[in-house]
């Protein structure tokens, strides 16, 4: 008997055909509710969507707002792999063919049937030169011409001439380059206060300088010649600066090559390289800021 009294009262609260209530509400009490959140929520929203509005109405899409954190640029290499160990056996092709195809990928941008438009590319010197200025980014130029970069400018390690890119004979090529930023001017080094006796010679106007050593003293003797092939054996101001893939969606970095001519062999040799100037800086958080270290490992056995 409890039981059905029980299911009457549940099924009276669902819904109530004498009050005309449903779930103890009246199709008025639910109107007003129902339309007292969407207007909470509507306002709610509105307030949101006007924020964001106001928020995009301070950015632009061509210039960053905000860069006084910004770090400076990066320093990479190809090829790359997780540990930045580069490990080959002469005498087996299959070890150092990854390396070479990651070359080769990387080089295909930079093949001179890709450069030949005269409407996106311009000559721009095989001498360092200072910054090649195109305008402000919010300017009404638009579109913007890039540097044109030749594979001949890296010599031996181009791959035009040796697909191999030095790999077979033990003379290994890497190549390396500065990290984009938009509207980034590297500035080359004024003094030779904070650069190594040894990198003070590749010092010259309008380049950014990089110098490659022996990271471990130990190492002191085994890494032999390094060979530098580029513009200015740096990083050449006219390329700089970098206006944003919507303003500079055909830009090609400037590249430098290292050819290691005469690694001690059977031997893992760790190497620092650096690139030198006035805004450019290291941290210890982030390895490859301004620098990167890469270990090589030549086995003939």
């Amino acid at each position: 008997m409890s039981s059905t009294k029980d299911d009457g009262g549940w099924k009276r609260f669902v819904w109530d055909s004498d009050k005309g209530e449903l779930l103890g509400r009246t199709g008025g009490s639910w109107l007003k509710i129902i339309g007292f959140y969407v207007i909470f929520y509507g306002c709610l929203a509105g307030i949101f969507v006007g924020t964001i509005q106001a928020l995009l109405l301070t950015l632009s899409n061509y210039k960053p707002t905000w860069q006084d954190r910004v770090a400076p640029p990066g320093l990479s290499h190809t090829p790359r792999s997780d540990k930045s160990e580069v490990s080959f056996n002469l005498n087996d092709v299959e070890t150092y063919l990854p390396y070479t195809k990651a070359l080769k990928d990387f080089m295909a941008k930079y093949n001179e049937d890709l450069q030949k438009d005269q409407m996106k590319f311009e000559d721009c010197g095989n001498e360092p030169a200072d910054y090649k200025n195109r305008g402000d980014l919010e300017s009404d130029v638009g579109i913007r011409k890039a540097c044109r970069f030749s594979r001949q400018l890296l010599g031996p390690c181009s791959g035009l001439e040796d697909p191999d890119f030095g790999f077979k004979e033990g003379k290994p090529c890497i190549i390396v380059k500065l990290n984009r930023i938009v509207n980034f001017r590297p500035k080359p080094p004024t003094s030779n206060e904070s650069i190594p006796e040894e990198a003070q010679p590749k010092v010259q106007p309008f380049v950014v300088p990089i110098y490659c050593t022996n990271k471990r003293e130990e190492d002191a003797g085994k890494i032999g010649e390094i060979k530098y092939h580029g513009i200015g054996d740096g990083f050449p101001l006219q390329y700089y600066p970098y206006y944003g893939k919507l303003l500079h969606p055909h830009y090609l970095q400037p590249l430098l090559a290292l050819q290691f001519t005469n690694l001690t062999l059977n031997t893992e040799l760790r190497i620092e390289c650096k690139v030198f100037g006035d805004n450019i800086g290291y941290s210890e958080k982030d390895r490859y800021q301004g620098r990167f270290e890469i270990k090589l490992s030549i086995n003939s056995l």
